[in-house]
């Protein structure tokens, strides 16, 4: 690998990692920094075909309830949704969410994986927005954000990733969700696969 090839994989390594610790505001400008210090997310949705989809590496890690969480325990279609308490978008869309979830919940498995938080902030978050699905608390081991390097990357928190039935990434919403519309229609298309 060339030294120009290296320092480019370090300065995109380096971006993600800043780009995963700001949060994305649900009124902000895509990779403006607002008023707030956090990175804007871009609202996108990037679906990836059948064909081009890849499985995200494997992840542990302890849950807000204190129980343990390993991915290998995810059977079919999932929601990965990438959140931590004081992030404003999060907390927007953390009812739609929760709603989604009452729907979805026995047909989809919904992990959450809090990038900042101890567990009792966590767990308050999910006690105020009646959130009911586990949540792994990613802080210290990064395990949960590291495990779809490469593939697509969480790149703003709130970021949602949908797996299909068979563990690949299938789509990612970069940014937080106001209504059910975007994730339900994912959902529904991967169920019906």
């Amino acid at each position: 690998m060339s030294g120009t090839v290296r320092r480019l994989l370090t300065i995109t390594t380096a971006i993600g990692a800043l780009v995963l610790t700001g949060c994305a505001s649900a009124a902000g400008v895509a990779g403006q920094v607002g008023d707030a210090g956090y990175i804007a997310g871009d609202g996108i949705v990037t679906e990836i075909a059948p064909a081009d989809r890849a499985a995200p590496g494997s992840f542990a890690g302890p849950l807000a309830s204190g129980s343990e969480f390993d991915s290998a325990a995810l059977e079919g279609v999932a929601l990965v949704n990438f959140w931590y308490a004081a992030c404003p978008p999060c907390r927007i869309e953390a009812p739609v969410l929760a709603e989604l979830h009452a729907e979805y919940g026995d047909r989809v498995d919904f992990i959450g994986i809090n990038v900042r938080d101890g567990a009792a902030q966590a767990m308050a978050f999910e006690e105020e927005f009646g959130i009911e699905y586990p949540s792994v608390l990613d802080d210290q081991s990064a395990q949960g954000q590291l495990a779809f390097t490469g593939i697509i990357a969480p790149n703003a928190v709130p970021s949602t990733i949908i797996l299909d039935a068979e563990g690949r990434v299938a789509a990612r919403v970069s940014g937080a969700v106001t209504d059910t519309s975007i994730l339900s229609t994912l959902l529904r298309e991967e169920l019906e696969r």
